[in-house]
């Protein structure tokens, strides 16, 4: 019968009805089964889990696992199985090969005779010997089993021969599981999905919640600003996060994260090029930049300031203008032409630093804008000089 009471059945209770009534209430992966792992405590609270640590001794190829309990869930039906260490149990490795090293596989595993024809019905900690290789990898987890450690033993060891290097060769791999409802504490490398919405797990010192979709750092509802490294995606829009690489606070707009406060941004060129054309153009002649342009997004404000500027001069004439003026697209729409009464101008065979600064409103918050340096001479026999060109946008708040 698939539907299992606790101490009900007239003919006694089997041992699938005690792993599946009693184990229910732990951390869900589906109705009926419970996640994996070592409960998690220790004397004191001094570690997040204690149960099952493999304590290498100094210069030998031995070690100890330490009392704890945990769960090993099988498949839906078969239940999940309890199984406790009461007192410390040894562990010996095999001597290293003699050319290449290996990496074992420390696990806890349940035999069921009734399941597997393995003559056994008992839990035991065992060791999976790797393969050695010139680049080992650990062997598979052996069903119902939980692995608890990799251990690297190198080429040539023994206990004659200094023994396992401990401290470096031990990966810690065990996983944790509590009550439904519990706050799961987990490794930083736990890629494992929550077990429904509104589940919580503590990692590398972060609350975090399950989402559905994806585990968010907690709590979002004030405002929590989420710790570098934490979060790749964001959780809503209007989350914050920090980023180390970049030193910069940034907030999530639904589909990218975008600077919380953008801007100034800044373009330059000290390579001198020039023009004659009497329409504006990006292109100046004899300057390896030939165009001089940047990228911004639009504050919540939809408000920047324009600054831009240049040596300018005139060849051999005193009265002919040379103009530079800013040109902003979104995309492939001009949202401002480049215009002689938003230009920084001068004239005379001399260069003379020229610069203004502008004011562009009715931007769209969050949209990328390219603003251009468009230049023009008023005579087409003269030839205008930009050198020292520069753009910046600031955003207004």
């Amino acid at each position: 019968m698939p539907i299992r009471s606790g101490w009900l059945s007239p003919d006694g209770q089997t041992r699938e009805d005690t792993r599946l009534v009693s184990l229910g209430a732990l951390t869900p992966t589906s109705p009926v089964a419970a996640r994996s792992g070592i409960l998690p405590g220790s004397t004191g609270g001094l570690y997040r889990v204690s149960g099952f640590t493999v304590t290498g001794t100094t210069g030998t190829m031995t070690a100890s696992v330490s009392p704890g309990r945990a769960v090993i869930q099988s498949t839906d039906a078969r239940g999940a199985y309890p199984v406790a260490l009461t007192e410390y149990l040894p562990l010996t490795f095999a001597d290293g090969d003699a050319q290449y090293g290996r990496i074992d596989l420390v696990v806890l595993r349940v035999y069921d005779n009734v399941y597997d024809g393995s003559g056994r019905t008992e839990a035991a900690v065992e060791i999976v010997r790797g393969t050695p290789a010139a680049s080992p990898v650990p062997p598979a987890t052996p069903d119902v089993a939980l692995a608890l450690y990799t251990v690297a033993v190198d080429a040539g060891v023994s206990a004659g021969k200094g023994g396992i290097a401990w401290d470096s060769a031990r990966a810690d791999l065990r996983p944790t599981t509590v009550a439904v409802g519990g706050i799961l504490p987990t490794r930083t490398d736990d890629t494992a999905p929550g077990g429904h919405p509104g589940h919580y797990r503590d990692i590398g010192e972060t609350l975090q919640r399950w989402s559905s979709t994806a585990w968010v750092p907690y709590p979002k509802g004030v405002g929590g600003i989420v710790p570098a490294g934490v979060l790749t995606t964001g959780g809503y829009v209007g989350q914050y996060r920090d980023t180390t690489t970049l030193g910069q606070l940034q907030r999530w707009n639904g589909s990218a994260w975008l600077p919380a406060v953008p801007g100034p941004v800044f373009a330059s060129s000290l390579d001198a090029g020039y023009t004659a054309s009497t329409t504006y153009t990006a292109t100046l002649v004899d300057t390896a930049v030939s165009a001089l342009a940047l990228t911004f997004t639009a504050p919540p404000s939809g408000g920047v300031v324009i600054s831009l500027g240049a040596r300018i001069s005139t060849s051999g004439s005193e009265t002919v203008q040379a103009h530079m003026s800013p040109q902003v697209t979104l995309g492939s729409t001009v949202v401002w032409a480049a215009d002689d009464e938003r230009a920084a101008s001068g004239s005379g065979a001399v260069s003379k630093s020229q610069s203004t600064q502008l004011r562009l409103t009715s931007l769209t918050a969050g949209s990328v804008y390219t603003v251009t340096a468009m230049h023009r001479s008023s005579s087409a026999s003269v030839n205008s000089w930009f050198d020292t060109l520069w753009l910046r946008v600031d955003p207004l708040f």
